[in-house]
């Protein structure tokens, strides 16, 4: 049964409405189109049932504002009746390019204000919608996941305080620490991996790869991303290796103890290309490092792979390490904010996951299980068996 099929069965929760923050927007109107399309293909006996009123529309989304006060002070404005509706409020929290006035001085917006937004969007449905679904690409103070001393677990109150206000479910993407969903253990949580858009992304672009294991190898660039390299290296067949951070932990710098050193653990790297995976790219130092290593290993090819390219410091360390033939691709996807810098440069490899997350978005609709969406294992491998074929991959 087709993906875009199989929701025959089932009635929706109620109309579909997707509602993209400003932070969000460009990411919202992709996913529309293909829920628009979707819909329109899907072709059924019920479609005139009252069920189903509302079911296909021009478009799926609603508008909505936060326009603030000269103060920076703001409000949530929705423009569109809700009541009933299955809603999916989305948000990138890590959309810096947008800006506001304070007293006239002009202030970049931070996680914490995009949070502050999504909270005002939700308080403005007012518990008139049917059901809320909160998609947070990159999850709201992820790296504050634990508490190690005296400090604040920002992310778990943030997960209760949403649910408090009447969220049912929370989906986001590649979680730092899945576990952090023990803070709501009563409601929806799901933490989507990109792996399957990621090895698209890579057979599209480049065209020689060999799928085996004496010619590739998948890297995780320390001991917190051992899982996600374990399950991309298990579906193509391929051997892992894991380097750990050596810190120094008589002193700290910027909050943290400085890394003295990269230690690898695994097999020859040799002549081999290598996948280096991991959740995010902050400032890129770690990545780089990593890379590096590799490269006295006399590793080929590196790619460097990561769902969130956050580039705190900027690219020109990445055009440094193409330069100098340390990175071969820089892969990443669009589901947080991509400076056009980073779009036209020629190494970097744009994953986009619009279709994948309006896939969801239909399924969770119908009230249908999701599980074969957040396990593409079978669909990796019929990607790579027609790679191996020589088939052009679209």
């Amino acid at each position: 049964m087709q993906r875009n099929e199989k929701n025959y069965e089932t009635v929706p929760v109620g109309s579909l409405g997707v509602i993209p923050l400003e932070s969000c927007k460009d990411l919202g109107r992709k996913i529309n189109k293909f829920l628009v399309r979707f819909r329109k293909e899907r072709e059924h006996e019920h479609e005139d049932d009252i069920a189903f009123r509302g079911y296909l529309r021009d478009t799926y989304l609603m508008e909505c504002a936060t326009p603030r006060f000269g103060t920076g002070e703001a409000k949530g404005i929705i423009r569109d009746s809700v009541r009933g509706f299955d809603l999916f409020i989305m948000v990138d929290v890590t959309n810096y390019s947008l800006t506001y006035k304070v007293c006239g001085r002009e202030n970049h917006m931070s996680p914490d204000d995009h949070y502050q937004d999504l909270k005002r969007i939700i308080a403005a449905v007012g518990g008139k919608a049917r059901r809320i679904t909160v998609i947070m690409p990159f999850l709201y103070e992820s790296r504050q996941h634990r508490r190690t001393s005296r400090e604040s677990l920002d992310c778990a109150l943030a997960l209760q305080e949403l649910i408090n206000m009447g969220v049912d479910n929370i989906i986001t993407f590649d979680a730092h620490d899945p576990r952090v969903q023990n803070s709501i253990p009563l409601h929806g949580f799901e933490t989507v991996q990109p792996a399957y858009q990621f090895i698209k992304g890579i057979f599209r672009e480049v065209n020689d790869l060999k799928i085996d294991s004496k010619y590739m190898m998948v890297v995780s660039p320390d001991e917190g991303g051992t899982n996600r390299a374990v399950y991309l290296a298990n579906v193509l067949g391929l051997d892992m290796g894991m380097f750990y951070k050596r810190r120094d932990y008589s002193r700290i710098v910027d909050g943290r103890n400085p890394i003295v050193a990269h230690e690898f653990l695994g097999a020859s790297v040799e002549g081999k290309d290598i996948f280096i995976i991991d959740d995010m790219i902050s400032s890129g130092d770690s990545m780089i490092d990593v890379a590096t290593e590799l490269k006295k290993r006399k590793a080929n090819r590196i790619f460097v792979i990561s769902t969130f390219g956050l580039f705190t410091n900027g690219l020109a360390k990445f055009d440094k390490a193409v330069e100098d033939g340390i990175i071969y691709k820089l892969v990443t996807t669009n589901l947080i904010y991509q400076t056009p810098e980073l779009l036209s440069k020629p190494y970097y490899i744009n994953c986009d996951m619009s279709k994948y997350i309006a896939y969801i978005i239909d399924t969770l609709n119908h009230d249908t299980s999701i599980s074969d969406l957040l396990d593409p294992y079978e669909r990796i491998e019929a990607l790579v068996k027609k790679y191996k074929s020589g088939k052009k991959i679209k």
